[in-house]
């Protein structure tokens, strides 16, 4: 064993690995993201397979066979991700697995960046798939070790659910050596169709049984050493605090710091199944139990349940009874401030802090030089003036909804925006649909959207944001990358050839920062009928080096500002009166001079001392 100071998602990844873990899938989503990755940077000599899957349904599924083949199997993803991957999870339970199978699931309580806030303690007792809940780096370093464990044991996929506090905290954990990790060597897969084709009967069998396993495992789970009651330090205690994941974190820190009368604890590592047993034993005794939880009152419900099931004249306080906030997460300072009204302590002293500098106000744009601010541009000039919608997506391009662009009137989920413009359409037949998509979630969730449309006869323009990477996760590989997180250099998968494939019969793909030529293809397509596409290509600038620098001319500007009220760019300020561009951030993309009427912006490129393939400097 040694000391190593790791971010959450790190000690997770590193204890899979630890684990004999022998196939990764999963799709890229904040804040699971880097559970995979650290897998991959651990895995020098390609034993564990580790693939980013095309989605969560596909991770999923590729998990469910390797475990049905006796590997041991990890999906990752965020708690939105896990409704992609529903499908197959809810049936999974039924058939169960042979290897271990953990469901990674990084929930994100705030939400700090996703479009809900969602609790995965739910989807567990929905899915009836057991869940373990980490309250600190080193716990989920540990747990995710001992959740294979209990997969193993009892065939059953499981939910190890950690919350961005956790995934992205850091901590000195104690890790295993390399000569410590298990090894897995799975025997593969074995023909047996009554094992693993699911048909009603068995699965009205394997529910019976599921329900009975489940039952016991409350009682086996009442032992787990994870779930825990800390004593009151005294005897006629009649208070408690049932609590769960970070959460328990803070309250820890909060009674260790008030040392006096500290209240009963109940930490429950496992919501599902919950451990009733060591519930019940907390709860005897005490008058009134105040629950601490992110996100939802799962505990607060079980622990309601268990005193009218046991007959316990205990007063269950929480998010139900509005002594504690019911939605976002939790943090140190208002948890305590729900502790001390519980307990009757006084409140906290506001700390006298000197006034912080002001801070300058950033919201959350398109970086400079970003070429889907092009693409967004082209789509608006280009259908000035005629009675259009704009149907957004989940990635860097909902950022296309900031004010100048004002491109986006709709964002749902992951491709959804494809199948709401053709909602759209048919209720308003004069409307002009447009549809924006990244090309990652293209390959992930919009080809059925797109088969949808054409099959359906609807009128449609569906704009592809291709950049070449998954940006907004953190620039991972996709199936038109041409390259595995294995490492490995494949065949492209062409956007152009699968829309002509599932047949759109007009495709262009066009330069965004051809601005000219972008708005003129734009002009063309969407006076066409049917379900057409246009590709806007050029690289995310965080994959590429910049092209060059633009600059103002002072004597030929006129101060119109019509290069920072169209298109919003960061790189152009306002200084001293003048307008000028910020040299740390132009990458010369030049929409701004193609814009500017007085051409009063130059971009000179960056020259290229190296010659590539083609012999072109």
């Amino acid at each position: 064993m040694h000391i190593e100071y790791l971010m959450g998602n790190e000690a997770i990844g590193m204890g899979a690995v630890a684990a004999g873990v022998n196939v990764v899938a999963g799709y890229p989503g904040t804040p699971s993201t880097e559970v995979l990755e650290t897998i991959a940077k651990h895995n020098p000599e390609g034993n564990i397979h580790v693939e980013w899957s095309t989605n969560e349904k596909a991770g999923m599924e590729v998990a469910a066979g390797a475990a049905y083949s006796g590997a041991r199997a990890l999906v990752t993803m965020k708690q939105v991700g896990l409704n992609v991957a529903s499908d197959p999870l809810m049936s999974l339970e039924y058939l169960g697995v042979k290897g271990g199978m953990v469901v990674l699931v990084a929930d994100d309580p705030g939400p700090i960046s996703s479009q809900t806030e969602q609790d995965t303690r739910h989807f567990a007792s929905f899915a009836k798939v057991p869940c373990f809940d980490p309250s600190s780096v080193q716990e989920a370093y540990e747990m995710i070790q001992e959740a294979f464990d209990f997969s193993e044991k009892y065939h059953t996929p499981v939910f190890l659910r950690p919350t961005t506090r956790i995934d992205h905290g850091y901590a000195s954990v104690k890790v295993k050596d390399a000569d410590e990790y298990k090894k897995t060597e799975p025997e593969g897969f074995v023909r047996d169709p009554a094992r693993w084709v699911i048909f009603p009967r068995l699965s009205y069998q394997a529910h019976q049984a599921i329900e009975q396993r489940n039952a016991e495992l409350g009682t086996v789970l009442s032992a787990y050493p994870r779930n825990s009651i800390e004593p009151a330090e005294q005897a006629d205690c009649r208070r408690g605090i049932a609590t769960q994941g970070i959460s328990y974190s803070y309250v820890a820190e909060t009674l260790s710091e008030r040392g006096e009368k500290a209240p009963r604890v109940l930490k429950v590592a496992t919501p599902f199944p919950f451990p009733e047993k060591l519930a019940v034993e907390f709860l005897q005794g005490l008058d009134e139990v105040l629950c601490i939880e992110e996100l939802d009152p799962v505990i607060e419900r079980e622990l309601i349940f268990l005193c009218g099931k046991y007959q316990l004249p205990v007063k269950i306080r929480g998010k139900l009874t509005g002594d504690v906030k019911t939605a976002g997460e939790n943090t140190r300072d208002t948890v305590y401030d729900d502790i001390a009204k519980f307990m009757g302590w006084p409140a906290a002293e506001k700390n006298q802090l000197p006034e912080p500098p002001v801070s300058v106000v950033r919201p959350p744009v398109l970086c400079a030089g970003c070429p889907h601010r092009a693409s967004f541009y082209a789509v608006k000039r280009a259908m000035k003036g005629q009675k259009s919608v704009f149907c957004g997506d989940i990635g860097c391009y909902t950022l296309g909804n900031a004010m100048p662009l004002d491109m986006v009137d709709t964002c749902l989920c992951m491709g959804a925006g494809i199948d709401i413009a053709q909602g759209i359409g048919a209720v308003t037949p004069d409307m002009k649909c447009f549809a924006f998509v990244g090309d990652s979630t293209f390959f992930a969730s919009s080809i059925t959207g797109i088969i949808n449309g054409v099959y359906n006869q609807a009128d449609l323009t569906v704009c592809i944001l291709d950049n070449s990477t998954t940006a907004m996760t953190g620039h991972q590989p996709h199936p038109g990358t041409g390259h595995t997180m294995m490492g490995q250099i494949v065949d492209k998968v062409s956007i152009e050839d699968t829309l002509h494939g599932i047949g759109v019969k007009t495709v262009r793909t066009v330069d965004p920062l051809d601005l000219d030529r972008a708005i003129a293809t734009v002009k063309e397509v969407a006076a066409e009928a049917g379900v057409k596409a246009i590709i806007f290509k050029s690289p995310c600038i965080a994959i590429v080096k910049p092209l060059g620098k633009a600059e103002v001319l002072q004597d030929a500007c006129r101060k119109c500002k019509k290069c920072i009220r169209e298109i919003g760019c960061p790189g152009i300020v306002v200084k001293d009166g003048k307008i000028m561009i910020d040299a740390s951030q132009c990458t010369g993309c030049g929409i701004c001079a193609q814009i500017c009427p007085f051409d009063a912006i130059e971009v000179t490129p960056f020259k290229k001392n190296v010659t590539d393939k083609g012999g072109q400097k």
